[in-house]
């Protein structure tokens, strides 16, 4: 199994190119984040058209199918699980509240008459007292709404309102951070990723944050993620080809093997880490400051002035229709 082809999530995406490939990549990035922060204290109406909105992304890019297929699926059946298992899971209000005070503690706990003669008196019927029946006890009232807490009761599971809110708030935020931030690495390079975060940092640099030092840190390990696909790749083919009967060996003789291959992987990414390091210096590259690569031009057009504008409307929909009733 080809790693570097059939990974689900997180590489770059270079053909075809779509209508998101050409926007500027800063506002991909404001895009990312209006995504990913718009559902904090949201409504659940709110977060449920967030899916819509990406599904609608998701077709404007006309992307093969083969494409989706894992990625969206994998996205898709881990959220509906989480819905799942929270929508049918005990919602934590169950619990009967005991008062701190008693009810009756102005209530004086009288003593029992001791004259047996009114005694006697209390225990004989009065003829001029009628016969009372005992009273009934009272009807609950009917309901003046079709409010109910609890909306369906199935078996042991009962569905209430507080946990159908958390299986929308639980699956909807899973599903809208993990394809949303998908969608962005398909569509942007790991060096547009990274001129655009220096752009976007450039402020902190008056607080004497390394700005420089983060984005090449970010760059070498995007750099870097095919590298150890690569070598987990060949380590696995070669215990494939030498047919390993895995039953034979036990559970203790299969670890050892595993625990040499984890080794060896260990090793050979030090050694790649190791040869960038020595290419890096005999390019002449001694820091981020004096040596710099000028990885992508970035140039404001109509079209990333109209989707910058459209975010910003975004959010001002967010605020004034998505508060938290």
């Amino acid at each position: 199994m080809d790693l570097l082809r059939s990974l689900p999530i997180g590489l770059y995406l270079e053909k075809p190119i779509t209508w998101l490939h050409t926007l500027d990549p800063r506002v991909k990035f404001v895009w990312l984040m209006v995504f990913l922060l718009t559902p904090i204290a949201a409504s659940p109406y709110w977060r449920l058209s967030l899916l819509g909105w990406i599904f609608l992304f998701i077709l404007s890019t006309r992307l093969p199918l083969r494409v989706w297929s894992k990625q969206l699926g994998l996205v898709t059946v881990f959220s509906l699980i989480l819905f799942c298992v929270t929508v049918l899971a005990p919602d934590g209000i169950t619990a009967n509240h005991q008062p701190r005070l008693p009810t009756d503690d102005l209530v004086l706990s009288l003593p029992a008459p001791t004259d047996p003669s009114a005694e006697e008196a209390t225990d004989a019927p009065s003829s001029s007292t009628p016969n009372t029946a005992p009273t009934a006890s009272p009807k609950t009232l009917p309901q003046p709404t079709a409010y109910r807490y609890i909306l369906a009761k199935v078996w042991i599971f009962q569905i209430t309102r507080r946990s159908l809110d958390l299986a929308v708030r639980v699956g909807s935020l899973v599903f809208t951070f993990l394809a949303s931030t998908n969608l962005y690495l398909l569509t942007t390079a790991p060096e547009e990723i990274t001129a655009s975060l220096e752009r976007l940092m450039r402020p902190l640099r008056r607080l004497r944050v390394p700005v420089s030092e983060i984005v090449l840190t970010l760059t070498l390990s995007l750099r870097f993620i095919p590298l150890v696909l690569e070598e987990i790749q060949n380590l696995v083919r070669s215990i494939r080809t030498r047919a390993i009967n895995w039953k034979k060996l036990g559970f203790r003789n299969s670890s050892q093997v595993w625990l040499t291959v984890a080794e060896r992987l260990i090793d050979n990414l030090l050694v790649r880490a190791e040869q960038t390091a020595s290419a890096m210096q005999v390019r002449g590259f001694t820091t981020p400051n004096a040596h710099r690569v000028q990885w992508y031009q970035f140039q404001m057009r109509r079209r990333d002035w109209a989707v910058l504008i459209a975010a910003l409307l975004f959010v001002v929909a967010r605020f004034r229709w998505g508060q938290m009733p």
